[in-house]
């Protein structure tokens, strides 16, 4: 269906940088134009858009964003909470496992800390909107953290080791990798089986060094967009200030 297409591009266009809440989009015979099909064609594309919730049609005016899919646009580090209060969005996380463990040597090798050293294992789905947007399991050293509680599960983890601990996170390290739900993914995202997901992996670490947090995170790419935002270094300042090395 060529007018599902069209309005899957439209998509991505309004959420990008280009466009904000109440910006309006081309006018019909514009986008017939640009796409190289029928009026009709496009004005079902953008009756799948107004569907979505994402565009709204003024009399006599025209079509104009509504609301944008989530959307992190991203030139520092920010916790997923803070950036969806920031859009107005209600955000909610449904704790499905929390317990003490000891630490198998994959994830003490990722937190630097002794094999078998006892450390937080935290599953939860984060809902945006009422909406499964990703689910993550999570990993951290129980020395660092003595009262960790599932309330603060359910809010921010950022919130609680700037806030209440006093740690200040310096930095994360993140890989991404695109992987097809199988069958227990798509039961917490409540999604068809071989749905394309983004598998994130994350190490946050303190001012002092210390590794913080080991996260895996799932997130429906659908409905998640991350703009980066990288700095160039120059060959000169890398001489003058060679980066730290780090192997995940």
């Amino acid at each position: 269906m060529i007018y599902k297409s069209i309005a899957d591009r439209l998509r991505l266009r309004l959420n990008s940088s280009d466009y904000n809440i109440g910006s309006p989009l081309p006018g019909e015979k514009a986008l017939a134009q640009e796409f190289g099909v029928a009026r009709m064609t496009i004005r079902k594309a953008l009756d799948l858009l107004v569907s979505w919730g994402l565009v709204e049609r003024r009399h006599g005016s025209g079509t104009f964003v509504s609301r944008k899919d989530v959307h992190h646009e991203t030139t520092n580090l920010t916790g997923l909470v803070e950036v969806l209060r920031q859009q107005g969005k209600e955000v909610q996380s449904k704790v499905l496992q929390f317990e003490v463990m000891p630490a198998p040597p994959a994830i003490a090798s990722q937190l630097r800390i002794q094999v078998d050293e006892r450390i937080y294992f935290s599953r939860r789905v984060r809902y945006v909107d009422g909406k499964p947007l990703m689910l993550e399991d999570s990993f951290m050293p129980v020395k660092l953290f003595r009262n960790l509680s599932l309330a603060h599960l359910e809010g921010s983890k950022f919130d609680y080791i700037e806030k209440e601990c006093g740690i200040t996170i310096s930095g994360n390290y993140e890989s991404l990798t695109p992987v097809l739900a199988d069958k227990q993914l798509a039961g917490y995202m409540n999604l068809p089986e071989q749905t394309p997901l983004l598998r994130i992996t994350s190490l946050s670490y303190s001012d002092s060094g210390e590794f913080l947090n080991y996260s895996v995170m799932f997130r429906n790419t659908s409905d998640y967009q991350v703009d980066y935002h990288l700095r160039r270094i120059h060959p000169d300042d890398l001489l003058a200030n060679p980066p730290e090395q780090h192997r995940q």
